[in-house]
């Protein structure tokens, strides 16, 4: 049984990160260093993919991430951290490639986990870091003074969402790897 204050909670934590994570990206300037590194972290009580599920900005991530059946890896017990494009950046990439990367398993599969790292990652760090994801490559991630936090040439937000399971950041285009 849920207490009303639990729930008060809850929704005050749902509400904050839905105002975090619905905030379009471009239309921030690229705060200095320090203001972002002080920004406080949203918590939410539930999994990487509950947080997901309850910010409208991430309906087309979340719709992929359950079509590639990864819905239950990324709500597992551990901790991961994960760069979450928007819709508006997946509307960035024209129809015809988002749907062949839809409409095949194994690439979408591959296109989702490279946007997973195992561990706490920050992309506010100082100096940028090679990271290795889930899907097997690496990426890059760090502080740019041009554009705030980064992850390869996408800008992330200041503002990460610490679920019970990892970090969400959110990040303003999709990350693509390398296909051979």
């Amino acid at each position: 049984m849920t207490t009303s204050s639990s729930l008060s909670r809850h929704s005050l934590a749902l509400a904050l990160v839905t105002a975090a994570l619905s905030a379009p990206l471009s239309a921030l300037a690229a705060p200095s260093f320090a203001q972002c590194r002080a920004t406080q972290a949203v918590d939410f009580p539930g999994t990487i993919v509950d947080a997901a599920v309850a910010t409208p900005a991430l309906s087309t991530l979340t719709s992929l991430v359950v079509a590639a059946g990864l819905a239950d890896a990324l709500s597992a017990p551990g901790d991961l951290t994960v760069f979450a494009p928007t819709n508006d950046a997946f509307a960035k990439i024209p129809a015809g490639v988002l749907g062949a990367i839809g409409g095949d398993t194994a690439t979408l599969t591959a296109v989702l986990t490279y946007h997973v790292v195992p561990g706490k990652v920050d992309p506010r760090h100082p100096v940028t870091r090679k990271l290795t994801t889930l899907q097997g490559q690496t990426l890059f991630a760090g502080y740019s003074r041009g554009t705030g936090p980064a992850v390869n040439q996408s800008v992330a937000d200041c503002t990460a969402v610490r679920t019970t399971n990892g970090t969400v950041w959110i990040v303003d285009s999709v990350l693509l790897p390398q296909f051979r």
